[in-house]
């Protein structure tokens, strides 16, 4: 099937308006990891944008797969609405992001991994709203991993300015230090030596600065480690020093 998927898939974003997937929603579903795959490595090929995506719901939509995609989201069977989360995340439907941010409190694990995953895929401001809602539900360092990948830049800046509440702006400096988002070395030092944020949020942002490995963060970090009474933060702030520092001598001149 994934086979089958990819020839299709190859056809449409060449530019074949008629090229048709000659299989059923419980098929594609039956092989979800597989199909999946296929779509999402389809989809990730270099100058395929949102023309790219258009065309492949196009073909869902021609192959009379997209709503039935969709509808098994909310299937009586667990099974099925994970295999549902796992290809519509991986095809980018963004119809689908409300029903699978329902998936994300299912009674079932699989299917709250299935639907956390695709929210991250789907991306996009609705996915991040609805990741942030939702983030009671995920554990701290999936939530952080999956808006790394969902999140624009504006995005990760207006969560920056403006965090919901403390596990939001927790998981959103992390977010940065995954991404190595060297644009949110100056935003993170700030964070990080500006007390007014609870010293969680500090010290993650210091362990963030660590992981984009800017040296431009050192000297900063060794002032909030030199001057820091906070435990918490000082320690954070010099385990993330460290690392740049050891960094900076192992890069090669």
């Amino acid at each position: 099937m994934a086979g089958r998927v990819d020839r299709v898939l190859n056809s449409a974003l060449a530019g074949e308006r008629a090229a048709v997937l000659n299989a059923t929603a419980a098929e594609l579903l039956a092989e979800p990891i597989a199909v999946a795959g296929s779509i999402e490595a389809a989809l990730g090929r270099p100058g395929v944008g949102l023309m790219g995506h258009w065309m492949v719901h196009e073909l869902l939509r021609r192959s009379k797969l997209y709503d039935d995609l969709v509808n098994s989201l909310a299937s009586p069977n667990a099974v099925t609405r994970a295999a549902a989360a796992r290809i519509c995340g991986a095809a980018r439907i963004s119809d689908s992001v409300a029903w699978i941010s329902d998936l994300v409190k299912d009674s079932n694990p699989r299917v709250r991994d299935a639907a956390v995953r695709s929210l991250g895929q789907v991306g996009g401001r609705r996915a991040v709203d609805e990741l942030i809602a939702s983030a009671g539900e995920i554990p701290l360092y999936r939530l952080a991993i999956t808006l790394a990948r969902a999140a624009s830049d504006v995005d990760i800046e207006a969560l920056m300015r403006q965090p919901a509440d403390e596990r939001a702006a927790l998981a959103t400096v992390l977010a940065c230090g995954l991404r190595q988002d060297v644009l949110r070395v100056s935003p993170l030092l700030g964070i990080a030596h500006d007390r007014r944020w609870p010293k969680r949020v500090r010290a993650a942002a210091c362990k963030a600065l660590a992981a984009i490995g800017d040296r431009s963060a050192a000297d900063g970090l060794n002032r909030l480690a030199m001057s820091e009474s906070e435990v918490t933060v000082k320690q954070a702030a010099e385990r993330a020093h460290r690392r740049l520092l050891k960094r900076a001598v192992g890069r090669p001149r």
